[in-house]
């Protein structure tokens, strides 16, 4: 996706968070992806995480995190929802200003992707589209994740947030992830890390079919394993879902 895509997408997904909110009977309605949240505590996240990365972009220091200082108050003031408006505007305009080549601070720079604007404006997406779900099934209507962001999901949270774990602890093996909609991902897990789209070749021990959107959910661990279907060694996937979870 273009840079502009994904701010577009990072607005869409934020207002479908909020506007899940909205049609809830309450705010105070219970986050089953979150079990500890309310769905005020899902919009207060939403907008600190936002409001933070505005800082990070604005900032252009790819050396380190934002201070305190730097940071500001990053606590709801007046209305939630206008709030959250505001925290979603603030970071797609930090984000335009920069322009993706600019450089920003990241907490997944052992992973090898770029600390770049256009970085976290990918990622954005994705904790906006999660989120989103996650509003949205506290509303009692959950909708898959639209197709272009839960394509790009899968491979996001593989190169990136796997990625960024370091060493594989278990027996090396090798993922295929293999979408309805035509895309497939293969990945390589071993002491060296994660490796999405190794050069060397080789066949999949597991096997994970499904939509895109629900693989990016089960990842996320927002619906069950059994939600997708998964061919071959069983326990490597749900290893993969408990070493995720360690961070």
């Amino acid at each position: 996706m273009t840079f502009d895509e994904l701010l577009t997408l990072v607005d869409d997904r934020s207002a479908a968070l909020r506007s899940a909110a909205a049609a809830a009977s309450s705010l105070e309605a219970r986050v089953p992806g979150c079990p500890d949240w309310a769905l005020t505590d899902l919009i207060r996240h939403l907008g600190a995480v936002q409001r933070f990365w505005a800082v990070v972009v604005r900032l252009a220091d790819a050396s380190a995190p934002p201070t305190a200082e730097q940071r500001g108050d990053l606590d709801p003031q007046g209305d939630l929802l206008e709030w959250s408006a505001e925290s979603t505007a603030l970071l797609v305009g930090a984000l335009r200003a920069a322009g993706p080549e600019s450089a920003a601070w990241a907490w997944w720079g052992g992973s090898g992707t770029p600390l770049t604007a256009a970085a976290v404006a990918r990622h954005q997406v994705q904790e906006a589209a999660v989120h989103a779900y996650d509003a949205q099934e506290a509303a009692g209507e959950p909708s898959p994740l639209p197709a272009a962001v839960a394509v790009d999901g899968v491979a996001e949270f593989l190169s990136v947030g796997m990625a960024s774990l370091g060493k594989w602890p278990h027996r090396p093996a090798r993922v295929a992830f293999t979408a309805i909609e035509g895309p497939s991902w293969v990945v390589d897990l071993s002491p060296a890390g994660v490796q999405l789209d190794p050069a060397a070749g080789g066949e999949p021990v597991t096997t994970v079919h499904g939509s895109a959107s629900d693989l990016v959910l089960a990842l996320y661990k927002r619906i069950p394993v059994d939600a997708v279907r998964v061919d071959g060694d069983r326990s490597v996937f749900d290893e993969m879902l408990g070493w995720s979870a360690a961070d």
